[in-house]
């Protein structure tokens, strides 16, 4: 193997910035994935290639049916699936970019077909492997399987829990899943297995591992604990560039999870990042965009980091060293001194020698464990997306996209000292064995000045309370779920939070209110369709809505597409919805619009079962100009907007958006 010094070295001296001033003219939006771009497949291989999908799809049918009662085996399909897969879409999407790929195509196949006759036989000896193993899991989201790569060291099946680090790769603009497996099956990145296990995400492509790429991390996460003994003490993320950004939004809203944050690069932020890079005018942008930058903006929630080991990383004439000074700006504004390593003239890669300081601060901090139980915790969250941290997790605010701040801390005797911004209701959960051992007896929460007796630990020594805030007065008791829904981890909006959990797009059958309404949805959806595919790597999944079952509406967000005339399910629900919308015209939010004119866009709880959303007409909301840059892919519209159709949709926009909004934290319309 080559040396660690000289590998980090070179797999970083070839990154470069992937945009331009030419990613800055929305008109002239080039392809991502660049498949204007792509290789001309030879004829014979096309023909071998696609005889030898073939057999590898029989091969998986006939393994999966050999195998059909053993339910042991079941979550190792999606082992093979992958493989056929990221040879079939490179050949039918177009995404052949170099000539390596179709040779690696021979060999994923050859690879896919050893595994699929092992798994006939009710083998996975793949799972018992060291060195390079490439692995695959079946979304939650979509249904579709995606890949990661594992990096495991020799004797790794003793049975000792291990230390994991988390490896989010760079912008690849043609890394489809053949190249990203290509790659897992060849090179063992800049982290290698020396004592811990490595986990390469996929991370659904190249959006900065946001939305469906941010699930990933914690389903590759869930797949590989089946096989591999992980120690959750001792989980690191770390990566740069593209995967530095990554690295900022994962230690940012999961700071608790982590024993080191590891971020290269990359950016931090949007608004500073599109300034700097993009000479991008963000006093522009829409406002319901800049609130939303709170989604993912690891500067607007700095606080995060208070018990986070962290180790940054920067080339000291690197222009995204910008991502790491604004962090240790926000920062410091906590009390927070934030390790930055910088190497000596060195431009966007890592330095070899700063990688060995690298290691050496994370190999300490692996040493000593994550600290599951910190004294002091201190959150800020903007949205019930990230509703925990540590032993404190926020179960209301009183305003949604107006940040909230916990900070909770153990005093000496029996006492638990909260104090709260917009926040309404939580819950103070110590696991067992961790609390301390004053909270043993009854135990009092002084929280906003009041003083608020509590329950007795368990023997266990667990320690858990809710606390509602009414009136002005906190005091014991869970958030009252009532009738009417209210604003929830899972349930808060925007749009774009209905595409982090199952979602199911249903199409309509009939006739729709006028042409021009039914033209736009039946248009969006079909862009939606094929965007997902791009963008996030799976088919979306599809029912027309007489298709429609009890068993879909009970698992899945549902995205209705058209109008109440041409959709019989958004049909069903249009008047437990806010909006009035017949043939007449178009209500929303107290303001007419015309019918044949408007449509709109809208995240609801599904009155058919309000544990679910319910989406009108869209899909994820950034569009094609988004794709350009990482820093843009952030979403685009609140929960409820209304879009003007007399202007075109566009790489931009779904049309013109007229007006727009979030809904207030009982979902009903907020006051302007």
């Amino acid at each position: 193997m080559r040396s660690f010094a000289v590998l980090a070295f070179a797999l970083f001296s070839v990154v470069g910035l992937a945009d331009g001033p030419k990613d800055n003219i929305p008109s002239a939006v080039r392809p991502i994935p660049p498949t204007d771009k792509a290789l001309a497949v030879p004829e014979a291989d096309r023909t071998a290639l696609a005889a030898g999908l073939a057999d590898l799809r029989k091969q998986i049918d006939a393994a999966a049916k050999a195998q059909a009662k053993n339910p042991r085996l079941q979550e190792f399909l999606p082992d093979l699936e992958i493989y056929h897969k990221a040879v079939d879409w490179a050949l039918r999407y177009n995404e052949v970019f170099k000539k390596d790929d179709i040779k690696s195509a021979h060999e994923l196949i050859a690879e896919g077909r050893e595994r699929a006759a092992s798994f006939a036989k009710g083998e996975t000896p793949w799972t018992r492997q060291s060195g390079l193993v490439v692995r695959g899991y079946r979304s939650k989201i979509d249904g579709s399987v995606q890949p990661y790569g594992m990096v495991i060291p020799a004797g790794w099946a003793n049975g000792a829990p291990m230390r994991l680090d988390f490896w989010c790769h760079g912008r690849g603009e043609t890394l489809s899943e053949l190249a990203f497996m290509a790659e897992r099956r060849r090179t063992v990145g800049l982290v290698p297995a020396d004592g811990r296990l490595v986990l390469h995400l996929y991370g659904r492509y190249c959006c900065a591992n946001k939305f469906a790429g941010e699930v990933d991390l914690w389903e590759a996460y869930d797949h590989a604990r089946r096989t591999y003994a992980i120690d959750d003490d001792r989980l690191f993320i770390r990566g740069f560039s593209m995967g530095g950004a990554a690295v900022w939004q994962f230690g940012a809203h999961y700071a608790d999870r982590w024993c080191g944050i590891s971020p290269g690069a990359g950016f931090s932020e949007t608004p500073e990042f599109l300034n700097v890079f993009q000479n991008e005018d963000v006093s522009k942008i829409p406002s319901w965009q800049k609130t939303l930058w709170g989604w993912y903006n690891a500067t607007d929630v700095p606080v995060n980091f208070t018990n986070a080991p962290l180790v940054a990383y920067s080339g000291e004439i690197d222009k995204q060293k910008q991502a790491a000074d604004v962090m240790a700006r926000e920062l410091a504004k906590e009390g927070i001194v934030m390790t930055h390593i910088i190497g000596p003239q060195t431009a966007h890669k890592i330095h070899p020698e700063s990688m060995v300081e690298i290691e050496r601060r994370l190999a300490l901090m692996a040493s000593a464990g994550r600290d599951r139980m910190p004294r002091k915790v201190a959150f800020e969250t903007f949205f019930l997306r990230y509703d925990r941290m540590h032993w404190v997790k926020i179960d209301r605010l009183e305003s949604h996209w107006t940040k909230a701040r916990v900070e909770a801390e153990t005093l000496g005797g029996d006492v638990v000292a909260v104090t709260t911004r917009n926040v309404s209701a939580l819950t103070l959960d110590m696991p067992a064995g961790h609390s301390p051992q004053s909270l043993r007896k009854k135990t009092r929460v002084q929280i906003d000045g009041q003083t608020v007796e509590t329950v007795t630990a368990g023997s266990d020594r667990s320690w858990k309370v809710s606390l509602v805030r009414k009136d002005g007065q906190w005091s014991v008791g869970s958030p009252d779920e009532g009738t009417s829904p209210v604003k929830r981890h899972g349930l808060s909006g925007p749009v774009d939070d209905a595409f982090m959990d199952a979602f199911l797009f249903v199409s309509p059958s009939g006739k729709a209110l006028n042409d021009k309404v039914g033209a736009w949805a039946k248009a969006e959806r079909e862009r939606a369709v094929f965007e997902w595919r791009r963008q996030f790597r799976g088919d979306a999944p599809m029912k027309s809505d007489a298709q429609v079952t009890e068993a879909d509406i009970a698992a899945n967000n549902l995205v209705l597409w058209g109008d109440p005339s041409s959709n019989a399910v958004l049909a069903k629900v249009i008047a437990k919805l806010p909006i009035q919308w017949t043939a007449q015209g178009l209500v929303v939010d107290g303001r007419a619009y015309s019918a044949g004119d408007h449509a709109p866009i809208l995240v609801y709880p599904n009155p058919l079962n309000p544990a679910r959303y319910v989406v009108i007409n869209s899909g994820f909301t950034y569009r094609e100009y988004d794709y350009l840059n990482n820093a843009r892919q952030v979403p685009k519209l609140p929960d409820w907007s209304v879009i003007d159709l007399r202007v075109p949709p566009d790489a931009i926009s779904p049309g013109k958006v007229v007006d727009a909004g979030f809904f207030d934290d009982a979902w009903g319309w907020r006051k302007r």
